[in-house]
């Protein structure tokens, strides 16, 4: 072929009349040559758009056709029915529950560390440290992947070398053993940023709230469910069955993880939807299968896949301002939970009763849930009535939070003076951490719920940098929070958490700061931006870009220059989400056409 010669690009129809592909249509090749030349004279910009695809896009040219997901769109998981979403979310509600799990029952192992390996309780600790500090990084590492290579492998995978980290700490003959066993646990876990990933492969931006909010729960609810058993164990057993319980419950919901949960991300699903095609006749091939493998799996692809997440995390301002608000926050209330210890013995509680203590928090958490229903639902009503404000589509998924927000400092200053020990009951402290609890789980919810919807498929990756600023700071806090509950001032108590009350104030005033400045953070976000360019330069207002109809040969090359533009942005190769003037996400724009 001359160098300046071009194939034809094979683009099957889209209409909304086709809902398959038959590769025994054929195209008259005299008509489709003046179409294309017609096109070509009365759009002199085509054949320089047709020329820039030509020498970036290599995939869907001669006669490969690459499937999209508007082809397929009722084989994904978007289409699943209701029970069928609900019972894989069930199921990966039990997996985050067991990974925040995993980082907080250890600390009820600590003093029979202690004991048996001649450690002071402070180097016990460490042991959680470099779990939550790995933790934050192993989220990071694993959410790309799972966007490349599917997110049940990588559940799979993190969920096994979890469980066996899990070996070395239970049969630890040194105290070593049990800092190398925790710290690769901590790597090994794939934490929320997968499994929130999946609510964005199963719900559209519109109908996405209740499952956030579901898998939230589970996500701050396992942290408190670790020291409430962990007071029994402690009480009971071992310090070692603090980590057995901790690997039953990992084999168990890795078991039924693997039965219960298939593969929900698009583009794998679209690989073997193709395979199973092309069997049948047809000439179609998977997103995946049209990059070859070792520019698929080259050394800089793999640094590229895995820097994404810290790149999005620092140069999206709106995955950074939420991360670090989300992070501040956690770490505050991680530091405000190990002062429990401290505080409750002054009434005589004993282990058991020390872990039941963190009841009231779980309590909080669930009013917080609860609360965000009717939230929810006015989120959704306003979103209807306003489809083109893109405020309506964002910022008001953050409304409910500046109500609720205020609970940080309220219930922080309230247990505070309320901790000191008696003649007050020890049950006003307690309803103070429940409004710290609700607080908690509003910050979580709200700045997820925005970034997924920002996001999309590309949510993994975003939510890894909220999933890294909680665990790291959490995990750097845990060494010095017991003696700064020890060491300030004549009232330690009071004080400490008085300091950390009018800390969370300022975070409290940041929340109204993004609600009010949303929309000139989204401006300022390079991935945003380019999202915001392309739904100008595709237009048709109101509709998804998936579902403009590529017939003609110039909209296909204008789509597929589109999507190479924001994958060139975002490093990567896959096809990219591009959301409606709607605030929506659209499915996807094919790499391919």
């Amino acid at each position: 072929m001359a160098s300046n010669e071009k194939p034809d690009f094979v683009t099957p129809s889209l209409g909304y009349e086709h809902s398959t592909i038959s590769s025994g249509q054929t195209t008259n090749p005299s008509s489709a040559s003046s179409t294309t030349k017609a096109e070509t004279q009365t759009s002199p910009a085509s054949t320089q758009a047709s020329n820039d695809l030509y020498n970036v896009e290599k995939a869907g040219t001669y006669d490969k056709i690459e499937l999209t997901e508007e082809m397929c769109y009722d084989k994904l998981g978007y289409s699943f029915t209701e029970f069928k979403k609900w019972t894989i979310l069930a199921v990966i509600f039990m997996v985050q529950v067991s990974m925040n799990f995993n980082t907080s029952l250890y600390s009820n192992a600590v003093p029979g560390i202690a004991e048996e390996f001649g450690v002071s309780d402070q180097a016990g600790r460490c042991g959680a440290m470099v779990f939550l500090v790995l933790y934050a990084f192993g989220c990071e590492l694993w959410a790309p992947w799972s966007e490349e290579l599917g997110r049940k492998p990588i559940l799979q995978a993190s969920l096994f070398l979890v469980n066996l980290w899990q070996l070395p700490v239970a049969l630890a003959p040194n105290f070593a053993s049990v800092m190398v066993g925790r710290a690769l646990g901590g790597l090994s876990s794939a934490g929320g940023s997968v499994t929130l990933g999946m609510i964005a492969d199963m719900w559209e931006a519109d109908n996405q709230q209740y499952a956030v909010a579901f898998v939230v729960f589970s996500s701050v609810g396992g942290s408190v469910l670790g020291p409430v058993i962990g007071g029994f164990s402690e009480a009971y057993l071992d310090w070692r069955w603090s980590i057995w319980i901790q690997l039953i419950f990992g084999v168990f919901v890795q078991i039924l993880h693997f039965f219960c949960v298939p593969e929900t991300r698009s583009t794998i699903m679209m690989d073997e939807i193709a395979k199973k095609q092309r069997e049948a006749g047809e000439n179609i091939y998977g997103p995946n299968e049209l990059v070859p493998f070792r520019e698929r799996f080259s050394a800089k692809e793999i640094l590229v896949t895995w820097i994404r997440p810290f790149k999005m995390f620092l140069t999206e301002p709106i995955v950074l301002t939420l991360s670090l608000l989300s992070g501040f926050s956690d770490a505050l209330i991680f530091m405000f939970i190990q002062s429990f210890a401290l505080v409750y013995k002054q009434w005589g509680f004993g282990t058991v009763e020390l872990g039941l203590s963190f009841v009231p928090i779980l309590v909080g958490y669930f009013i917080a849930w609860f609360s965000f229903i009717p939230a929810i639902k006015r989120n959704i009503q306003e979103r209807h009535a306003k489809p083109e404000d893109e405020t309506a589509q964002y910022e008001s998924r953050l409304w409910w939070l500046l109500y609720t927000a205020p609970c940080l400092p309220i219930g922080l200053f309230g247990f505070a003076w309320t901790s000191t020990g008696p003649p007050l009951p020890w049950i006003a402290s307690s309803i103070f951490a429940a409004i710290v609890g609700i607080a908690n789980y509003a910050i979580y919810m709200a700045t997820i719920d925005y970034m997924i919807t920002a996001y999309g498929p590309y949510s993994a990756s975003a939510t890894g940098g909220n999933g890294w600023a909680r665990d790291f700071l959490a995990g750097v806090l845990t060494i010095p929070a017991t003696p700064f509950f020890q060491n300030i001032g004549p009232n330690p108590l009071a004080y400490a958490s008085t300091i950390l009350a009018c800390i969370s104030t300022v975070l409290v005033i940041a929340v109204y700061v993004i609600y009010w400045k949303g929309p000139t953070l989204r401006a300022r976000s390079p991935f945003a931006q380019q999202l915001s360019s392309a739904r100008a330069e595709i237009g048709d207002s109101g509709r998804r870009l998936s579902k403009v109809p590529t017939g003609s040969h110039t909209n296909s090359i204008a789509r597929a220059r589109q999507n190479f533009s924001v994958r060139k942005n975002t490093s990567s190769r896959q096809q990219t989400p591009i959301h409606s003037q709607h605030g929506s996400p659209a499915r996807n724009i094919s790499s391919a056409v």
